[in-house]
């Protein structure tokens, strides 16, 4: 064989690997709350199929669904779900599944070094992110704290910078505890706070508390645990005093209903048992795929996800989703072509 054939049939080869490989490559991007999860999932896939690759940036719910809007991923991720006018701006050719993925409880994290299952009030930790209550050992914390040395130290407020479903979530139960919050602050996936410092995405949140004393954050369960980060027992609306925890979080999703286009959150849970700040998380995919072996593989990655992945969700610090959302979750994935 002569060596200009040679050559190429050396490129046709290369073009040819070059498309098996990336035919087996998935990107997604979004929210910050599941990706420790997505991103453990993808590796442990990929070892029970080394033809499959899954690529997911962590950028946040907002930033995840302009790029799903966009099209430049093959699926995002958003603990917002995606609002009737975002659905509606993603072409009509493609459409929209949204799947329950995973699911997870935030909490507020705090650096107060030697005081432990701190406990926050309703009206407490509304004040601290309205700006009305600015130190420690304010009334409304020592009374739900008695015999606690609480120290004589500002309140650092941290929140997220970036359009976040972690923000969404939580500003929707603390709108639903206080019509001043409502009213100031708003539910959505980026607010303005009355005080405070912003940080990019969990992760930048958790560097906030981690780094100085007095300061306290949002941020997902997950996040908090594998940083070793105080977290405080929040108040229900049952009035009771409730630790974050996987079975406190299992205890809000098990009642929970899901409409027909699987959107909804406990926004306020009334059970006695209940944590507070409960909420699925959602993969954005797609009803139409143009390119069949991308579907196949796509399919096949969240089909393992909402099956065999869910045994990774504890030790990670999330909350294996429900039977019932299971199998809502796979009809809906059958849904997609």
């Amino acid at each position: 064989m002569k060596s200009s054939t040679l050559s190429r049939f050396a490129a046709a080869l290369v073009l040819g690997l070059t498309a098996t490989a990336q035919a087996g490559q998935l990107s997604g991007a979004g929210a910050t709350f599941p990706a420790p999860l997505y991103q453990r999932w993808a590796v442990e896939y990929n070892k029970l199929h080394p033809d499959v690759q899954v690529n997911y940036q962590s950028v946040g719910s907002g930033a995840g669904v302009k790029q799903f809007v966009a099209g430049t991923v093959d699926f995002g991720a958003s603990d917002a779900a995606m609002n009737d006018k975002e659905i509606a701006s993603v072409p009509a050719d493609k459409g929209v599944v949204m799947i329950p993925a995973t699911a997870g409880i935030e909490v507020f994290a705090y650096n107060l070094p030697g005081i432990n299952d701190l406990k926050l009030s309703r009206e407490a930790f509304v004040g601290i992110y309205l700006g009305k209550v600015t130190t420690w050992n304010d009334d409304l914390i020592k009374k739900a704290n008695p015999g606690v040395d609480l120290p004589d130290l500002p309140i650092n407020v941290a929140y997220r910078s970036d359009g976040s479903g972690t923000t969404y979530i939580f500003t929707q139960h603390l709108s639903a505890v206080s019509k001043d919050f409502a009213d100031q602050v708003g539910t959505n996936k980026s607010v303005t706070f009355p005080v405070g410092v912003g940080g990019k995405g969990n992760e930048g949140v958790t560097a906030l508390i981690k780094q100085s004393p007095g300061t306290i954050g949002y941020v997902e369960y997950g996040y908090a645990k594998g940083n070793g980060l105080q977290m405080a027992v929040i108040e229900n609306k049952s009035g009771n005093f409730i630790k974050p925890a996987d079975e406190s979080g299992a205890a809000t999703l098990a009642s929970m209903e899901l409409p027909a286009n699987l959107r909804a959150w406990p926004v306020d849970p009334e059970g006695k048992n209940d944590y507070p700040i409960a909420s699925l998380t959602w993969l954005l995919l797609y009803g139409k795929y143009s390119d069949s072996a991308k579907l196949a593989d796509l399919k096949g990655f969240v089909s393992w996800a909402l099956t065999d992945g869910q045994k990774l969700s504890t030790e990670l610090g999330y909350i294996p989703l429900p039977e019932a959302v299971v199998a809502k979750s796979k009809a809906a994935l059958e849904t997609v072509k």
